[in-house]
């Protein structure tokens, strides 16, 4: 009953400044008794990904809680794992307002936030505040002004800084917001990429005494043959799982829409179809084994179950959590 009211206020405003309030809002009060409002208990569904143990299979993606101000909050909405970030090495602002758009006749949304977070230092700092403790991912990236050639320090330094906080960290190279950010999915530089975060993962499984797990994120936006060679990259470099997927670029089922034609990438129910069979691709690429992470168009139960139908170990949602509330992950549970 709550959500409903509370979503009908924040449609009423722009959309980045009602994300603000309510990312404000659910830090303030997480310890409060006002976190009745979303506080939930859900069914117990326990399962083990990748080495680690997870309460339920619904998770948080990256996005939405950049900067780790939120965890207990969304802790206590029963995900069963939350993901933040993305996190750059130094503090950037993102691109230039208004960079968020609401597409409600699909349940979508549009971004070109270009990476806009506080730091590393700054999501680490939070990460120890907080009493949440179940599994943390934490997705990283490069900042706007690095080179690509380059980029892979940039992955180097956040894996450093997060490692130890972590309970698996997302390599994120599928934002289409970041300019040639997706270039680092492809061929040589790919390799690259995977080789040298394979190589410090190693290093600081030594130095931490503890294995974290590695999943790289990927763009629907690929045709068959892209995803084969993502999908022999992520064998052949040792990583530990693969996110499928972030948003997209086609504006085909949304044409004709207010904002449609807004630049950025596009998430919520018109990336569903692209986004499951990009997963479908990758588990048959990669084996019954290889964990894998379906998000993108998530909006009910049943779609849901789709991606797991599909392939995926774990479940992440964002845009339908804005659209449905705390409820979904409720009708989720039920669904799978």
């Amino acid at each position: 009953m709550f959500y409903p009211l509370a979503r009908s206020l924040m449609f009423a405003c722009d959309a980045e400044r009602s994300h603000n309030l309510a990312l404000g809002s659910l830090k303030r009060l997480a310890h409060t008794p006002f976190a009745i409002a979303w506080r939930q208990q859900l069914e117990a569904k326990p399962v083990t990904v990748a080495g680690i143990q997870f309460d339920n299979p619904i998770g948080l993606a990256a996005g939405l809680d950049k900067n780790a101000d939120c965890i207990d909050a969304f802790g206590q909405m029963g995900f069963g794992f939350i993901e933040v970030g993305t996190v750059t090495p130094r503090p950037q602002a993102g691109n230039d307002k208004p960079r968020i758009f609401r597409l409600p006749q699909s349940q979508a949304i549009i971004n070109r936030m270009g990476f806009n977070n506080k730091g590393v230092d700054y999501l680490v700092d939070n990460v120890k505040k907080s009493s949440y403790q179940g599994v943390l991912g934490i997705n990283i990236g490069k900042n706007k002004d690095t080179p690509n050639e380059q980029g892979k320090d940039d992955y180097v330094h956040c894996m450093r800084k997060v490692y130890a906080h972590a309970g698996y960290i997302t390599v994120n190279i599928s934002s289409p917001n970041t300019p040639g950010l997706r270039e680092l999915q492809y061929g040589d530089a790919l390799d690259d990429l995977l080789q040298t975060v394979r190589h410090e993962q190693l290093d600081l499984q030594a130095q931490f005494d503890k294995y974290v797990p590695i999943f790289v994120k990927i763009a629907p936006d690929m045709d068959g043959s892209e995803v084969q060679q993502v999908a022999q990259a992520l064998l052949r470099n040792k990583m530990d799982g693969a996110i499928a997927t972030n948003t997209t670029l086609d504006r085909s089922l949304v044409q004709g829409q207010k904002y449609a034609e807004e630049s950025g990438g596009l998430s919520g129910l018109p990336v569903q179809q692209k986004s499951t069979e990009v997963l479908q691709q990758l588990r048959q690429a990669l084996g019954a084994d290889f964990p894998l992470i379906g998000v993108g168009g998530i909006v009910d139960g049943a779609s849901a179950k789709a991606k797991i139908d599909a392939g995926a170990n774990l479940v992440q949602c964002y845009t339908g959590f804005i659209y449905r509330g705390p409820g979904l992950l409720k009708e989720i549970i039920q669904a799978i």
